[in-house]
């Protein structure tokens, strides 16, 4: 059965868990953390994504941010969760579901960032995997694509330990800080994550 339309807004509003990781949509009173832990990890992050400058990390750019992920969670196009560390609410990263497409495509695409004083540890497997398990059950998704740079060796290897192959590779993908870059294309379909869901 194909899905026509777009979910029901509790679906685009959730409060997820898995192991050590929680997963919820932003808030204005995040942003101090935020903001620290993006400038901590600026040099492990800018080797994958766009520079920011300073006024793109200050509180009135981060409610506007905020504002754009709650309007495309609302009309069902995509999904913006920071991760947090259970045990001390600590902020340790965020993931992403955007270009959510519906009728017979059902796909989405997924993106996510860890913390350097957190990477290494298994939290950025966690929220991946509850992502997973909330787009596949609960938003009805078939297919979901994650891309990443072919120098990014940590994230390639997230990606398989969540169960997507490689797909191919995109070239000039992405423009990152001036330079057009080719990524690694990873997908994973519904089918093969009940299937590896089942072998755990």
């Amino acid at each position: 059965m194909f899905l026509t339309k777009t979910p029901s807004h509790p679906a685009f509003d959730p409060i997820l868990v898995r192991d050590a990781v929680m997963l919820r949509a932003g808030k204005p009173s995040d942003h101090a953390q935020w903001a620290a832990l993006r400038e901590e990890s600026r040099a492990h992050l800018v080797a994958w994504e766009e520079d920011w400058p300073p006024h793109r990390a200050t509180l009135s750019a981060f409610k506007h941010r905020l504002g754009m992920h709650a309007k495309d969670a609302r009309r069902g196009g995509g999904l913006s969760l920071f991760a947090f560390r259970r045990d001390d609410r600590a902020l340790i990263g965020g993931v992403t579901l955007s270009n959510i497409r519906y009728g017979a495509a059902r796909s989405g695409l997924l993106g996510y960032w860890i913390g350097a004083p957190h990477a290494g540890k298994g939290y950025g497997k966690a929220a991946v995997m509850a992502l997973l398990d909330h787009a596949f059950d609960v938003i009805n998704l078939h297919r979901i694509v994650a891309a990443c740079q072919p120098e990014n060796a940590a994230s390639q290897n997230l990606l398989r330990r969540c169960g997507f192959r490689r797909e191919g590779l995109a070239r000039d993908y992405l423009k990152i800080n001036g330079a057009w870059r080719d990524h690694q294309i990873f997908a994973l379909t519904a089918i093969e994550h009940q299937a590896a869901s089942q072998d755990d």
